[in-house]
């Protein structure tokens, strides 16, 4: 089956979105695992509608309801990669999924690492893309650092490169749901203190004082971001934000952002905005090119 529109995030942005596209009768599909940061707002006030302030878990679930009314349904899967060929493939952990148009509206997530040297290393050793830098490391020791399926991913892409990959998890327990990809690499749960080298990194050491030697570390932590789809897709980017035209389109005809991915001023009434500017062009482009 292909869709006519497929839509990463249910946040605001994503849910506005897949209510046009919905009423518009294109085959829709929102895939969004619920970790919005909005919810983690106990009162907004400044949302048009409200006379009394509302929390953002309630707004979203609202949201939601309201989408479900006009017979949409969200998926609960994580999303770890978008390719396109003649149409667009979004993977999740479990299935594969095609789509005409595609809206990233997976907000702007805010990833704290605090691994001394990080940031040193990047660049130098330290990368967020296996398949823009995997093939520099061919047949060398590498790690990647992650916890969920989309750090499984990054490890079973860089195994078409080397076949010494560990999977670090800097103390967190992991969440993979790939049981057949999980015997393919070492996982290593220590906390990491820092990244080390010279010129380049070199070596991981531990906060136990231990240490063990690399070439490499692919940064995959928590879920895919909206940046780790631009940077394998080549969506132009600029301040970590992806850019965007009037239409909400990116440089890649039929993909398009809305919302905090796209570095605005991050309200949810602009998020809103987005997605409902998107989801009219989505529409669009899939009557365009419908076949």
């Amino acid at each position: 089956m292909i869709y006519d529109c497929i839509i990463i995030g249910n946040g605001p942005a994503g849910i506005s979105a897949a209510l046009y596209t919905i009423r518009s009768n294109m085959k829709t599909l929102v895939i969004g695992t619920g970790d919005s940061t909005l919810k983690k707002a106990s009162e907004i006030e400044n949302y048009y509608g409200f006379s009394e302030p509302i929390s953002g878990e309630k707004l979203i679930n609202e949201g939601e309801k309201q989408l479900k009314r006009l017979g949409g349904t969200i998926l609960d899967e994580e999303v770890i990669g978008i390719d396109k060929e003649n149409v667009f493939h979004v993977k999740t952990a479990k299935n594969e999924y095609q789509a005409i148009t595609v809206l990233i509206a997976t907000g702007q997530k805010r990833v704290n690492i605090r691994i001394q040297n990080l940031k040193k290393y990047e660049g130098k050793g330290i990368s967020y893309c296996s398949t823009c830098d995997g093939f520099f490391y061919r047949g060398k020791k590498v790690g990647v650092l992650g916890y969920k399926d989309f750090a499984l991913s990054e490890a079973n892409e860089l195994l078409h490169f080397t076949d010494d990959v560990t999977i670090f998890t800097n103390g967190q327990k992991t969440e993979f749901t790939q049981a057949d990809l999980v015997g393919k690499f070492q996982i290593n749960e220590k906390h990491i203190s820092s990244f080390e080298g010279e010129d380049i990194i070199e070596k991981i050491v531990f906060e136990d004082s231990s240490e063990t030697h690399l070439d490499g570390v692919f940064i995959a932590y928590g879920s895919a971001s909206s940046i780790n789809f631009a940077l394998k897709m080549g969506i132009v980017t600029q301040d970590q934000s992806i850019v965007v035209d009037g239409n909400q389109e990116t440089n890649i005809p039929g993909l398009y952002a809305a919302g905090d991915c796209t570095g605005i001023f991050k309200q949810i009434s602009v998020a809103v905005g987005q997605g409902a500017i998107a989801g009219k062009n989505m529409i669009d482009y899939v009557r365009a090119n419908r076949k």
